[in-house]
C-alpha cells in the first residue's frame, strides 16, 4: 500500500500558485476545509478561480480570501450566506458563475470521472440556461453542462488513514468526495489520522487513490460559523406561518419522501410525528432528518440544507451531494415543499432572484423543482410593498416551468391544474373578497 505524506498546513498552502483553480468541499461551514483556506489567506497567492457550493462565511475560510481580494472568479451555488461575497460579485470586483447545486456537484463528479459534460433538465427554460446548448431528450428539455476540474482541491474529512483513505462524519461529506476526485492535487485536512487498516474498508468514503497529502487540523465550534450552535439558526415562528405549515403537512401522504425548502417549509418538520410516516430528505446528503435538537450544534449533530443542526431518525443514511441530487433528478423524491417569490397560474415558479437586488443564490431549488414528483409552495400572498406574489404570469427570473401543483399562502390554498388555478381553501380569518382584491391572477373558486 502507498503511504500518503502527512504535511503541515503551511506546506500545504505553499503548493497553491497564483492563477490556480481551487475547489473546496463543504456545505456552509460543515465539512469545510477552514484551516487550509484560512492559512491560504495569509499568503500572497491571488487571481484564484474558486469552485465551491459557497465561499465560506464573513471572516471564515473562503470569506478571508474574498476580503483579501485573492479570488478573481467564483463558481458556486449559494453565496448568500456570505454578504461580502455577494457584494464582491455585484460590484464587479470578482467575476462569478452561478450553478444550481445539483449541477455543480454533478459537474465535479463528471470532471473526476473523466466525462466531458452531461445533459440535465435542471435550469431548462431559465436565465441560467441562456447561452448553453439545450436539447429535447425523450420529450424533456435538457441543458448541456461542461464538467469541472481544478488544479488543487481542499477537502475536509473526519478521519484519514496513512494510505489516504477518507471517512466523513454525518453530513460532512456533502461536496467533499466530488471535489477530491476532480483536482490534479488533493489535500485533505482531517480531525484524526490513523494507521492503515483502522478504518473498516466498508466505511471508506473516498479511496486513497484520490488523495495526495493529509493535514491534521482540529475543528472547534469557532470554525463552524452559523452552524456552531442550534441558536444560530432560530426559526421565525408565528401563528400565520404555522397555519401555512399545517396546511402543507395536510397535503403530504404517509410514506412519502419529502424535501423541505428554507423558510416556512422548515416549520413542517416540527409538526411531523412518527404516525405521519414521512421521510425527510436534505439535499446536502441526508435521508431520515429528525426534529431540531434542544441544544448543541454541528459538532454534535448532522446539519440540514438550511445549515441548522438536526437529529437523525432510526434508519437514516448519509451520502454525498452528487448522490443526493441524483436521487432528486432520478425521480426518487415524492414531494418538495419550497418557498417562492412568485407563482403564476401555469404553475411557473420564481424563487431565486430579483433583478437589481442582491444575489440570492440558486441553491438546490431548481433541481428540486424539476426533479420532485410534486411541488408544493408556501409563501406570503403579498410582498412587503403590498404587491401580489400570486400572478397571471411570472415577471421574475424563473426557477422552473409548470411545476407547482399546490400553492399555500397566508390567505388561501390554490391548486394548479391543466384547467388553471383553483382556490380550494381560505386561511383562518380571511374572506374570499380579500383574496380577490389582492390577487391579480385569474382563478376559479372551488371551496
Amino acid at each position: 500500500m502507498k503511504k500518503v505524506p502527512q504535511i503541515t498546513i503551511a506546506q500545504a498552502v505553499a503548493m497553491v500558485k497564483s492563477g490556480d483553480t481551487l475547489v473546496c468541499g463543504g456545505f456552509g461551514m460543515t465539512g469545510y476545509p477552514v484551516h487550509l483556506t484560512n492559512a491560504l489567506a495569509e499568503t500572497d497567492v491571488n487571481n484564484l478561480t474558486y469552485i465551491g457550493n459557497n465561499v465560506g462565511e464573513p471572516g471564515l475560510g473562503g470569506g478571508r480570501l474574498i476580503r483579501n481580494k485573492q479570488i478573481a472568479f467564483a463558481i458556486g451555488s449559494f453565496f448568500t450566506s456570505n454578504r461580502e461575497a455577494v457584494d464582491a460579485c455585484l460590484s464587479g470586483e470578482i467575476k462569478f458563475e452561478l450553478l444550481p447545486q445539483g449541477t455543480l456537484s454533478e459537474a465535479l463528479r463528471a470532471g473526476g470521472a473523466g466525462i466531458g459534460g452531461f445533459y440535465t433538465p435542471t435550469a431548462a427554460g431559465t436565465p441560467l440556461a441562456q447561452g448553453k446548448e439545450t436539447r429535447c431528450i425523450n420529450g424533456t428539455d435538457m441543458v448541456f453542462v461542461e464538467a469541472l476540474n481544478a488544479n488543487v482541491a481542499f477537502v475536509r474529512a473526519w478521519r484519514a488513514d496513512t494510505t489516504g483513505n477518507l471517512q466523513y462524519r454525518l453530513t460532512e461529506n456533502n461536496f467533499n468526495h466530488a471535489a477530491a476526485t476532480a483536482a490534479d492535487l488533493v489535500i485533505a485536512e482531517v480531525q484524526e489520522i490513523v494507521d492503515a487498516g483502522e478504518i473498516d474498508p466498508n466505511a471508506v468514503h473516498t479511496a486513497g487513490c484520490y488523495v495526495d497529502y493529509v493535514v491534521q487540523a482540529t475543528t472547534t465550534e469557532t470554525d463552524l460559523g452559523s452552524s456552531a450552535s442550534i441558536s444560530g439558526g432560530a426559526k421565525k415562528i408565528d401563528d400565520t406561518r404555522m397555519a401555512m405549515a399545517r396546511a402543507a403537512l395536510a397535503e403530504l401522504n404517509k410514506g412519502e419522501i419529502v424535501n423541505l425548502g428554507v423558510g416556512i417549509p422548515t416549520l413542517i418538520a416540527d409538526l411531523i410525528t412518527p404516525e405521519h410516516g414521512i421521510v425527510l430528505h436534505s439535499e446536502n446528503g441526508m435521508l431520515g432528518v429528525g426534529p431540531a435538537p434542544v441544544s448543541g450544534g454541528a459538532m454534535d449533530y448532522p446539519v440540514n440544507a438550511s445549515k441548522i443542526p438536526v437529529t437523525s431518525l432510526p434508519g437514516s443514511s448519509y451520502f454525498d451531494s452528487a448522490e443526493s441530487f441524483a436521487m432528486i433528478r432520478g425521480r426518487h423524491l415524492d414531494t418538495a415543499v419550497l418557498g417562492a417569490l412568485q407563482v403564476d397560474i401555469s404553475g411557473n415558479l420564481a424563487n431565486w432572484a430579483v433583478p437589481g437586488k442582491p444575489l440570492l443564490g440558486v441553491g438546490g431549488a431548481m433541481d428540486l423543482a424539476t426533479g420532485a414528483g410534486r411541488v408544493i409552495v408556501t409563501m406570503t400572498h403579498c410582498s412587503k410593498d403590498g404587491s401580489s406574489k400570486v400572478v397571471e404570469q411570472c415577471s421574475l427570473p424563473l426557477t422552473a416551468r409548470n411545476v407547482v401543483s399546490v400553492l399555500i399562502t397566508d390567505m388561501a390554498v390554490f391548486r394548479i391544474t391543466a384547467a388553471g388555478m383553483q382556490l380550494t381553501q381560505l386561511m383562518p380569518g380571511i374572506t374570499l373578497e380579500e383574496v380577490e382584491q389582492r390577487t391579480p391572477a385569474s382563478f376559479a373558486v372551488a371551496l
